[in-house]
Order: C-alpha cells, then structure tokens, then sequence
C-alpha cells in the first residue's frame, strides 16, 4: 500500500472516530476545517495521540465561565497547556467517560506538572447548561475544570475553528433531546495553538504521557 493511501485511510478512521459523539456516530456529519488529522505510529513529537499536519488556533473569543464572568480562550488562559472539549452535562456516555478518563490521567502526572495544565469544558447545550448545572458537573471529575457557556451561534463558530462538529439538538422518542457533538480533547499549547488532538477511546496511560509531553514543550 502506498504511503498517500495509508495516510489518506488513516485519516478517514480518525475522522470517523472524533465523531463519535453523544447523538450517534450515523447521525454526524464529517467536518474537519483547519487542519487534516494524520495518525502516526511515531510521532517525531512524541506523542501517542492524533496529530495535525496544521494546528488550529484557538479562536479569541469570549464566553461566561461558570461564576457568570467573561471568560477570553486566549488571554484568560494562563497555563501553558489548554485542554478543550466540548460536551454537555445530559450526555449519557461519552462525556462523562472522557472527563474522567482526563481526570484520571492528571492524576497520574506529579503536581507541578499537573499545575500546568487547564481543561476547558465547552457546552454544546447552553439551553439547559447554566452556570450552576455545569460547575455541578465538573466538580465530580476535577474542580480545577473550567466551564464556559454562551450562545449556540458562537460555540458553533468556536468549535467549527478547532475542526469540533456541533450539530445541536436531535429530539428522541421521549420528547427530549440529545446533542450531536465531535467527543475528540484538542490539546492547545502556549502560543494558542493545537498540534494534537485524543480521541474518546484514547487510553488513559497516553492521555498521562501527552499532557506530561505537551507540559515539557511548553515550558
């Protein structure tokens, strides 16, 4: 197999991997601006996740953290090493799995390594997530976890900048609804930019060793 085609199918199963979302994987729609994902066996980064062959940036805008107060992605960010997912609280599985499968794995780095570190946890569902809901939520995985709501137009444009689907409300049968999302972590660094993602299968003993990695590149 050449090495055009092996790259062109790896980043085929990654897409359809990052779109495992809360909704169902045949309800999402494959959308990837910015940057293509590549999957390499050896990373020369040395990173276990999946890496980009062009960053995304995290865009500067502002939403409203969980106390009410504005919250800038760029400059009220200030450890070298943001971690951004976007999820929300009545997702049933994927959401809570990967919060606690990156908290758990900040565990596993020694604590000023881990001081290093933020995760950003974006709503996909402002409508029902406010302020107190989402802190709620956070707080069974890791209270040092930053929540962010705003409107849906701008968490739309805001995910859609980091190659994030967010396809908004699917109603069910019980006449509520659930939320089609991208379930993939976007690790950004110092300079506002993201050369890695995880996706939601990832092993927590690679989550531990990225953030640990990306915490070393950004000192």
């Amino acid at each position: 197999m050449s090495r055009t085609r092996n790259a062109a199918l790896l980043l085929a199963a990654v897409a359809l991997l990052a779109l495992a979302g809360c909704s169902g994987g045949d309800k999402e729609k494959a959308d990837n601006p910015g940057g293509a994902i590549i999957r390499t066996t050896q990373d020369p980064n040395g990173l276990r996740g999946a890496t980009l062959d062009r960053p995304y940036s995290l865009p500067a805008a502002t939403l409203t953290d969980t106390g009410g107060n504005p919250f800038n992605l760029v400059t009220s960010t200030k450890k070298p090493v943001t971690l951004v997912f976007f999820g929300y609280t009545n997702c049933p599985d994927v959401c809570p799995t990967v919060m606690a499968d990156v908290a758990s794995a900040l565990t596993k780095l020694d604590q000023p390594v881990r001081d290093q570190v933020q995760l950003l946890f974006v709503t996909t569902d402002p409508a029902r997530d406010t302020g107190p809901v989402i802190r709620k939520y956070l707080d069974r995985f890791d209270p040092s976890f930053v929540g962010l709501t705003g409107s849906l137009t701008s968490i739309k444009d805001i995910a859609k900048a980091v190659g994030v689907p967010v396809e908004g409300m699917q109603k069910l049968p019980s006449g509520g609804y659930e939320v089609g999302h991208g379930a993939q972590v976007i690790g950004f660094g110092k300079n506002d930019k993201a050369n890695v993602l995880w996706l939601s299968n990832a092993a927590i003993g690679d989550l531990a060793h990225d953030f640990g990695k990306l915490v070393e590149d950004n000192q």
